[in-house]
């Protein structure tokens, strides 16, 4: 009996480094309305945990799985955005030299960072049926219990910000590799 050839594992990591490309187009799309976003980076962040555990998923359960997650997740986007507008006012007063605004601009842009990163760790392990409250707050708790992996989310939405600055088409595939580097933080920190 002749066995099926198996992929090299260079192969199969491609597969999944492609997969995110396609994925950050799925997340840029479904993130238009701005409210959005966290629910398109938890069901971006689903799909690649289906497609990495080999049990298949594709656009249509993307898009159902966003669905889902829009539910409660567009008052999450809301929240961050109204705190992402509290961090320009920040540093509005940092710029205008306001008397202590460089430290509120600095303490701003460092929650904004750690924000992220939460709603980052947050989508990463949503699934259908969890409410958006209890991640967040898990999500802060491991934010700050695992520096390591917040560091490296960081970097990857630093490279999304780059890329937008740089070539802004770039950062549309990218956001797909930040939601992959956030299931593989959550996967890392899971295993230990």
């Amino acid at each position: 009996m002749r066995r099926a050839p198996r992929e090299s594992v260079l192969a199969e990591r491609f597969a999944v480094f492609a997969e995110c490309l396609l994925t950050g187009v799925w997340i840029a799309l479904a993130s238009l309305p701005l409210v959005t976003v966290p629910a398109a980076f938890a069901a971006g962040a689903r799909h690649l945990r289906r497609r990495t555990a080999h049990e298949g998923g594709g656009g249509r359960e993307f898009v159902a799985d966003l669905r889902t997650a829009v539910r409660g997740g567009w008052l999450v986007g809301v929240a961050g955005w109204a705190g992402a507008a509290a961090v320009l006012v920040d540093v509005r007063a940092a710029r205008a030299g306001i008397p202590g605004g460089p430290f509120a601009g600095a303490v701003g842009l460092l929650a904004l960072t750690g924000g992220v990163v939460a709603l980052l760790r947050a989508a990463a392990v949503w699934e259908p049926g969890a409410a958006w409250r209890g991640l967040l707050a898990d999500a802060g708790r491991r934010t700050v219990l695992d520096p390591a992996g917040s560091f490296l989310l960081v970097c990857g939405a630093a490279v999304v910000v780059c890329s937008a600055l740089l070539v802004a088409p770039l950062a549309v595939p990218a956001l797909g590799a930040v939601a992959g580097a956030a299931v593989a933080v959550e996967e890392r920190r899971r295993r230990r």
